[in-house]
Parts: structure tokens; sequence; C-alpha cells
């Protein structure tokens, strides 16, 4: 059963908020976009699951419902696909896949699919200094970590900079800019907009140290999804030099598998050493400094740019 409790919320800053949950004082998230904004002193419903594993990035508690100002959400105009279908939060959305009738293959635009949600930030840095002036890069938001979009700060972060043209959640994640009931429409659309796509999962990734067991292996789906599009695509490397798992030592056994279970190959860049010449933000992964894990990532943005087109 879900471990839902009542709480009150004592302090709020946009989605980030501080809750009383049976007299303790805890932090917890609300999905704006899905349960309305909170305010302190209402009366909430939060998902306590995640605090009480102890789930690093996602052990805080999570607003299910609003019950002082959140039961009175309007229709949303004519939207009808459902995500997050069949449970509780299930909502409408608008998919971009409508009224599209025929498909134009083979793509010619370069995708780079992630392993990690942290792999974002330095592909999107690295694509904007190798690419031509103007180039434009669409990310795609995929399962196999956090399914809100609203979650990310590198994503509204990247969209402020201008190293993100747009965000697209497909699949079962939502909440982004603009909704795809499948990562291949995502693909397909981002390809025809933009001058390049990166894909990838949410914040945080599920896992259970097993070969298959990880959102790591969404990589090979949507992998598949941009050759079947005819994309010339590329596999961003999961590599660390500080993480003491050994499976993840060096070349990640994410990366590994992903490349052992593909019916195509792909591109899999590795890094040079100067990737991150001139980075303006910290090279730290999971708490740690592995400046190895953004340098491979780094090395992936300046492929895809080197993978566009030319005129």
């Amino acid at each position: 059963m879900l471990e839902l409790r009542r709480a009150t919320v004592v302090a709020a800053d946009g989605a980030r908020l501080e809750v009383d949950v049976e007299g303790e004082r805890v932090a917890a998230w609300a999905d704006v976009g899905l349960v309305g904004p909170c305010e302190p002193g209402d009366e909430v419903v939060v998902n306590v699951q995640a605090r009480r594993l102890s789930l690093g990035s996602g052990g805080f508690d999570v607003v299910h419902c609003n019950l002082t100002r959140g039961l009175s959400g309007d229709d949303v105009g004519g939207a009808h696909v459902m995500k997050l279908n069949y449970t509780s939060l299930q909502h409408a959305v608008s998919p971009l896949e409508e009224g599209e009738r025929e498909l134009e293959l083979p793509l010619r635009t370069p995708v780079a699919v992630l392993a990690l949600h942290g792999q974002l930030r330095p592909v999107a840095w690295a694509f904007a200094r190798a690419a031509p002036p103007g180039a434009t890069l669409g990310y795609v938001q995929t399962a196999g970590g956090a399914l809100p979009g609203a979650l990310s700060g590198d994503v509204r972060e990247l969209r402020a900079e201008g190293l993100l043209a747009a965000h697209v959640t497909a699949g079962p994640a939502f909440g982004g800019e603009e909704e795809a009931i499948t990562t291949a429409a995502a693909l397909y659309a981002g390809a025809r907009r933009y001058d390049a796509v990166v894909a990838g999962p949410g914040p945080g990734i599920l896992g259970s140290a097993s070969a298959l067991g990880h959102g790591g292996l969404v990589a090979l789906d949507t992998a598949h999804a941009a050759l079947a599009l005819g994309a010339p695509t590329l596999l961003a490397a999961r590599m660390s030099e500080a993480d003491p798992r050994e499976r993840h030592q060096g070349l990640s056994h994410h990366t590994r598998t992903v490349c052992e279970l593909l019916l195509a190959p792909v591109l899999v860049p590795e890094p040079k050493g100067d990737e991150l010449e001139g980075y303006p933000w910290p090279t730290r992964s999971m708490g740690r400094d592995d400046p190895l894990f953004f340098r491979a990532a780094a090395a992936a943005g300046i492929a895809l740019a080197g993978m566009m087109p030319r005129p």
C-alpha cells in the first residue's frame, strides 16, 4: 500500500516545502502542476515511503494531494490523453503526436542518448561550444529516473541559459513544456524542430545492482527508437574515477550492457582529457568530485555537434 500520512505545511518555497508529519518537521516536494500550490497552514497528504527508505536524492516526502486548496482542478481544455493513467494521479494532456499522419524518414538530425540525468548539463554545454552559432538542442525526458518534468533544476537552468531549446516529457514522464505518448514520437518531433536532440531520464535512477534491473537500461530502448527512425545516434558513456562501486569504475556496466544488447552499433565517444576546459560548474556527481563522469558526457556533446548535417 501507499505510505500516506496527513501533514501540515510549515514553510513553502514554490514546490519545496517543509511539513509537519506526526510531530516531525521534514522536507517535502509538491508537483505544483499536478496538485496545485501549497502554502503554510495547508493540510496535505504526503507519501513518506522514500524518506523512510532513505533513498538518497529522492529521500523526501511527496505531496499526494492538498486537502485545503487542491480539490478544485478544472477542465484542461480538450486534452483527452491520460498520463499516469489508471493511477490516482492520472491527468489529461494534449500530446504532440496529434495530427501527425505521415512519417518522413529517415531522420538526419543526430540524437544523443543519456544513461543518467547528470549527463545532461555537460552534454548541453559542450554541444553549445562545439556547434555552429545558433544551433538548437531539444531535450526529451524518458523513463528510467524521476517522471515529473518539474523536478529538474538542471532543465530549468539550461532553458534559462539558452542551452536547451525545449523540454518534452515522453512515455510515463510528464510535466514538460510538451507531452509525448512515446519516446519515438518525441524524438521524431524534436528532430524536425531542432538541430540535435538529447534524450534520457529525469533526476535519480532506479537500480537493483543487477545487470538488467536499472533505469540506465532505458537507454537501450531510446537508442533503438532513434535508430529505427534513421537518426544518427550516439550513446553518452557513463564513466567514473571516483565511484567506490567496482561495477561503475571506468566504463560503467550500465553503458557496457547497453552496448552488448544493441541490435545495431552506435557511436560511444571516449573522453580525451580536455573536454571540460572552461566548464563553469562543479564536477560533482552523487556527492563526489568525479571529473571523468563529466568529461565523458562532454565528449558526447562535442560528438553530437560534429554529427549535425552540414549545409
